[in-house]
C-alpha cells in the first residue's frame, strides 16, 4: 500500500493519503475534538451517464439508504442518528459522496460503528424492488405508488419548476455539444419512471469500483487503528475496477450563442455562461475565484454598485457571479433578474460590466480584499470535521490531486492583476458566451 504526505493548511499535522492495491484510497485527517466525519467519494455521477440513462445516479444515491444484507431500510439511519449523528449524500456531476458526522464515543467505539456501517452500505447495498417501486407509464394516471422512484419524479418535477433551473438548464446545455456535463443531474421524470433494478445494479457494479472510491476519516483518534478498521471493512473481495473513460472536451463557441425562453414568469432572468479550465489547474481556478468575486459577490462588487445601487432607475433586482469547478473543465456564469421591459438594456449593461474588467483595471485594493476572501474562506473550511471531509473529497476526486492544496495559499498571494487580465482575455470573452433568458409569456 502506497503512503503519502500531504501539509494541509491550517492543520496541525499533515494529512495522510494511502492508496491500496486494488485503487481504493484512504485519507486520514487530524482535527481536534470529539466530532469525527466519515465519508466515502465516488468518482461517478453524470460524468457517466448518456440519454438512456441520465439522472442514474441521483437516483442509486437514494437506494444506497435502502438496506444491505445485514441491515434492513431505515436501520443505517436510525443507529446513527441515536448516536447524535448527521447522515447525508449528494450527487453531482463529477462525483457522488455519502457522510456521517458523529461524536466519536469512548475509545472511538461509535467511530468504528460508523466506519463498519458506511462500510456495509458502501459496498453491499440490495436496491430491493419492493423500495423502488415498479417501472410505471408517465401516462397512466391512476398510478399513485409513493416508494424511492416517485419521491425521486416529484424531486425532479418540482426543480423543474424552479425559474433559475429553467436558465441555468438552457445555458448549461448549450455551452456543450457532446459532453455528458450537458445535461441535469436529476435526470427525467421519463428515465426515471422506466429504469429497472438490474440497470441500476449494473450501474452500481460498474462505477462504485474501488480505483473509484476514496475514504476519507476526520478526527482525532489513533490513525494506525482506524486505517486498520477501515481495510477491514471495505473489502472489495474480487471487484473488478471500472474501465477508463476519457469525454471529448468541448472547445468554446467562437460566436455568442443567445437562447430566449418564455414561461409563467413576472420578471425576467439571464445567464451568460463559459468554458473554463480543469479543476487541476489550480492557478487559473483561483484567478476566476477572484474575478468572480471583484464582479459579483456582495454588495461592495462591482456588479451591485454598478447595476443596483449606482443605476438612475431600477432595472435589476439582482445580479452577480459563480465559478463551478468541474474535472474536465469549470463554468463561469453571470446571472441577473431584471425587469422585463428593460432587456435590451439590461443586456447592454451586464456586457459593459464583462468589457469593463479590462478597460477599468482592477484595482489593488479589489486584488487585496478578494484574496483576504478568499484565504478566510479556506481558512473556515478547515474549522471542522464535515468541511475538511469535504474539502478533501473534491481535490482527490474533482482535481484528483490533494497535494494541490499545499500550494493554494502560495497560489493565491503570488496572483496580480496582469494575471487576472489574461485570464479574462482567456475565458471570459463575449464570442465564447451563451447567454440564456428567461421572460414572462406574452
Amino acid at each position: 500500500m502506497k503512503k503519502s504526505l500531504v501539509k494541509y493548511p491550517y492543520l496541525t499535522e499533515d494529512v495522510e493519503v494511502y492508496e491500496r492495491e486494488n485503487g481504493h484510497k484512504i485519507v486520514l485527517a487530524h482535527k481536534e475534538g470529539e466530532l469525527v466525519n466519515v465519508s466515502t467519494w465516488v468518482k461517478t455521477g453524470s460524468i457517466n451517464e448518456d440519454d438512456n440513462n441520465n439522472g442514474i445516479s441521483h437516483f442509486l444515491e437514494h437506494l444506497m439508504f435502502k438496506g444491505t444484507h445485514k441491515h434492513k431500510a431505515g436501520e443505517f439511519d436510525k443507529i446513527l442518528e441515536a448516536k447524535g449523528a448527521i447522515v447525508n449524500a449528494a450527487t453531482w456531476k463529477d462525483y457522488t459522496f455519502y457522510y456521517v458526522t458523529l461524536p466519536k464515543g469512548e475509545n472511538c467505539k461509535d467511530l468504528n460503528l460508523a466506519i463498519e456501517l458506511h462500510a456495509d452500505m458502501m459496498l453491499d447495498p440490495v436496491l430491493p424492488e419492493e423500495e423502488i417501486g415498479a417501472p410505471f407509464d408517465l401516462n397512466n394516471p391512476e398510478v399513485t405508488d409513493k416508494r424511492e422512484r416517485h419521491v425521486v419524479i416529484e424531486e425532479i418535477r418540482m426543480r423543474k419548476d424552479q425559474n433559475w433551473t429553467k436558465v441555468y438548464n438552457a445555458c448549461n446545455y448549450n455551452m456543450y455539444t457532446k459532453h455528458p456535463y450537458k445535461r441535469d443531474v436529476i435526470g427525467t421524470p421519463e428515465i426515471i419512471s422506466r429504469v429497472t433494478q438490474a440497470e441500476i445494479m449494473n450501474y452500481y457494479k460498474t462505477f462504485y469500483s474501488p480505483e473509484n472510491m476514496t475514504t476519507i476519516i476526520v478526527g482525532e483518534f489513533d490513525k494506525d487503528a482506524v486505517l486498520k478498521k477501515v481495510e477491514q471493512e471495505f473489502d472489495f473481495k474480487d471487484r473488478p475496477n471500472a474501465e477508463k473513460r476519457i469525454n471529448e472536451i468541448d472547445v468554446p463557441t467562437d460566436k455568442t450563442i443567445l437562447v430566449e425562453n418564455t414561461s409563467k414568469v413576472n420578471t425576467s432572468y439571464l445567464m451568460f455562461g463559459w468554458l473554463g479550465p480543469k479543476a487541476s489547474e489550480l492557478k487559473e481556478n483561483i484567478e476566476l475565484d477572484i474575478i468572480s468575486i471583484i464582479l459579483g459577490e456582495s454588495t461592495s462588487s462591482r456588479m451591485y454598485q454598478n447595476l443596483i445601487e449606482k443605476q438612475p432607475e431600477p432595472i435589476f433586482n439582482m445580479a452577480n457571479a459563480e465559478h463551478y469547478q468541474f474535472k474536465d473543465g469549470n463554468n463561469f456564469f453571470i446571472q441577473a433578474n431584471f425587469k422585463p421591459e428593460k432587456k435590451d438594456v439590461a443586456l447592454e449593461l451586464v456586457k459593459k460590466e464583462i468589457a469593463g474588467l479590462l478597460e477599468n483595471r482592477i484595482t489593488d485594493d479589489e486584488l487585496v480584499k478578494a484574496k483576504k476572501k478568499i484565504k478566510s474562506r479556506f481558512a473556515f473550511a478547515a474549522e471542522t470535521v464535515s468541511e475538511i471531509g469535504e474539502n478533501i473529497g473534491y481535490y482527490m476526486t474533482v482535481c484528483e490531486n490533494l497535494k494541490l492544496v499545499e500550494d493554494y495559499l502560495k497560489d493565491l498571494e503570488e496572483i496580480t492583476i496582469d494575471d487576472l487580465e489574461n485570464t479574462i482575455r482567456k475565458y471570459l470573452i463575449l464570442d465564447n458566451a451563451v447567454i440564456s433568458i428567461l421572460e414572462p409569456e406574452k
